[in-house]
């Protein structure tokens, strides 16, 4: 595991996003920034959850709502957890979604 004095802090942001906006659809708007893109960790209609570093928050906020116009956040938090516990949608979302197993 890495420390997080090399690794560095990160933020998660939900946004209220358009009740048809999709992962892939956020993945493709962002691919043109390389691995400078904030990772989409979850996207549900209506709301999404990207994280980012803290010096980059604006940066993100400002990239979304370019991506998805409508587009708005709600919360900034640095832990998922408190996110999921504010916003019981996400964390339904995130139960119901089956883990992927690795053949045997």
């Amino acid at each position: 595991m890495v420390v997080k004095s090399k690794r560095g802090r990160r933020r998660y942001i939900v946004f209220s996003v358009s009740e048809n906006i999709t992962r892939g659809a956020l993945i493709r708007e962002f691919s043109h920034m390389g691995t400078d893109a904030p990772y989409i960790v979850q996207c549900i209609p209506g709301m999404a959850v990207l994280r980012c570093s803290p010096e980059r928050r604006e940066e993100t906020v400002s990239l979304m709502s370019s991506a998805d116009p409508p587009s708005s956040p709600l919360r900034t938090s640095g832990t998922l957890r408190t996110l999921r516990d504010e916003f019981p949608d996400l964390k339904a979302a995130h139960k119901a979604q089956p883990k992927a197993r690795m053949p045997l």
